[in-house]
């Protein structure tokens, strides 16, 4: 039995099947599991936080279920990966559904890309929903993975940074927003890892393979 378990937190949002599918692949002697319970996450040696949907729902759930302490604790101690709304969750507030306070992990909000977004005179849909490029800034999750990899987006708001050296990836659709933040064992990406192709699995070979050191 694997001496290794990585919890995928479960709090009803998020397509989960597709996220512990591709840990498992890119980790088969990882246990991996999609779990709500606090002390099975408290004892994995890796966690991660995934979400989809409005982040109001998504924070209702966290505070209800008490996620929000049990990812604080996991903060302090071990690896900690949030995907999507995931990273969305861990900054300060998002001006989604009028304005919501999140968990606070990052400086900084979440803004709405808006319905008038134009580039080269060009409008552009929202939501952003493709592959875009990701500019890397030095961190050991993009090992083996070449700058300007494109990652999948599917989101309609996007992370607008107070600490810039907290920004690990920088991606690019109409404004520039941050595709990845990171400080010390917690690191966090806007764009969906597990449907990423070769340049996501990477990165989720990464985590599950490194040991919080920034």
């Amino acid at each position: 039995m694997s001496s290794k378990l990585c919890a995928v937190i479960d709090y009803g949002m998020g397509n989960l099947h597709s996220a512990h599918g591709a840990l498992q692949t890119v980790a088969p002697d990882t246990k991996v599991v999609v779990t709500s319970d606090a002390d099975v996450i408290r004892k994995a040696d890796h966690v991660v936080l995934p979400g989809v949907g409005a982040i109001r729902d998504c924070m209702a759930e966290i505070r209800r279920q008490e996620i929000d302490q049990v990812v604080a604790e996991v903060r302090k101690s071990k690896p900690l990966l949030g995907i999507c709304v995931g990273l969305q969750a861990m900054m300060e507030r998002s001006e989604e559904n009028g304005g919501v306070e999140c968990m606070g992990l990052f400086p900084g909000e979440v803004k709405f890309f808006g319905n008038d977004l134009v580039e080269n005179g060009e409008q552009l849909k929202v939501p952003h929903m493709g592959w875009n490029r990701v500019e890397q800034v030095a961190h050991p999750l993009w090992a083996g993975i070449a700058d300007n990899s494109r990652f999948y987006f599917v989101h309609s708001y996007y992370v607008q940074a107070a600490n810039v050296a907290q920004v690990k990836g920088r991606g690019h659709y109409g404004v520039d927003f941050a595709a990845a933040m990171g400080e010390d064992n917690v690191f966090a990406v806007q764009f969906h890892p597990e449907k990423s192709h070769n340049a996501g699995l990477a990165l989720l070979k990464n985590f599950l393979a490194w040991d919080g050191q920034a």
